[in-house]
């Protein structure tokens, strides 16, 4: 209905995260952090699941939701489905939680 809320979305409160992904690597982790093109930063990850129906997607949000500590269920793929550099929603995040969240990878 017009003017309702999406219902996946009960906490308006959210920040995004880029990621480069590497899928059907060796280990699931975070590799660390890195700028892209534009000279922002983004973490760079890898999983070890194919990159075929969305499977290295799933792995990719269950692994950032563990590593920043919130229900999987809160972590989404929000664009780039099938690109190697993703955006993802973290629900009920702060950008300033997502930046210290980075930050704990760019001293790696």
């Amino acid at each position: 209905m017009a003017g309702q809320s999406d219902p996946r979305r009960a906490d308006p409160l959210s920040a995004r995260l880029t990621i480069r992904l590497t899928p059907s690597a060796g280990a699931d982790k975070i590799d660390g952090a890195a700028l892209d093109e534009a000279g922002k930063p983004m973490l760079k990850a890898r999983v070890t699941a194919a990159p075929e129906d969305g499977k290295a997607n799933a792995a990719l949000e269950k692994l950032i939701a563990k590593a920043f500590g919130v229900a999987k269920g809160k972590v989404q793929v929000v664009r780039g489905q099938t690109a190697r550099i993703k955006q993802l929603e973290i629900e009920g995040a702060s950008e300033a939680e997502v930046a210290a969240f980075l930050a704990k990878y760019t001293a790696r």
